[in-house]
């Protein structure tokens, strides 16, 4: 997927300056009908850069730094390692508004763990770019599986999307839920059943 390996750093030849960013931003000002020129305006274009800066910082970062100091000294630990409820915003790389949701993820060790808050962590960096959620929800789960390699992983997304919300169709309060599993959650539903069970705080 082109989503997953592609990473634009910082510095990259191809990447337009601040004062271009900040231009195409009183550019939009003007289109919607407003004047860039008006006291209230006058520093929305540098506020606005500044913010992208901060809402897109996943394509600066590399999952793999995140996810690849491990831990062995587990006791012989290898059940599911699940962190439910991660909060995210990201943005719709259709419409560039934003998803808000909640993010489960679960692996199965195979004899290596990690840090809790790297897990959080990886969502954060795949959320902080622009997205669908169905994208968003394989990233995540190949990134764990392909770095720490489990004998299984599984994510589920649960999220709301603005342009459903605040354009066209403009429903509020839909959700969407989507998963991915990979190894043991893929092959066996128990493990899936399990999965679902932990997440709605039953098990």
């Amino acid at each position: 997927m082109d989503a997953i390996i592609k990473n634009f750093p910082v510095g990259d030849d191809g990447r337009p300056t601040q004062k271009e960013a900040e231009d195409a931003v009183r550019v939009l000002l003007r289109w919607a009908g407003d004047d860039p020129s008006r006291e209230g305006l006058i520093d929305t274009p540098a506020r606005v850069a500044k913010a992208y800066k901060e809402l897109f910082s996943g394509y600066t970062q590399d999952p793999e730094d995140v996810l690849g100091r491990t831990f062995e000294e587990v006791a012989g630990y290898d059940d599911i390692v699940l962190v439910k409820d991660i909060p995210f915003y990201s943005h719709c790389e259709h419409h560039m508004v934003p998803i808000i949701g909640r993010a489960h993820v679960a692996y199965l060790p195979n004899g290596r763990v990690l840090g809790l808050s790297k897990m959080a962590r990886v969502v954060e960096i795949f959320g902080r770019r622009l997205q669908t959620q169905e994208t968003m929800t394989a990233q995540i789960a190949t990134a764990i599986d392909e770095t720490l390699r489990p004998r299984g992983v599984a994510v589920m997304i649960e999220a709301e999307h603005m342009c459903m919300a605040m354009r066209g169709i403009q429903k509020q309060g839909s959700t969407t839920l989507t998963t991915t599993f990979t190894g043991t959650f893929k092959s066996e539903p128990a493990e899936q059943a399990r999965f679902m069970t932990m997440i709605r705080g039953r098990g």
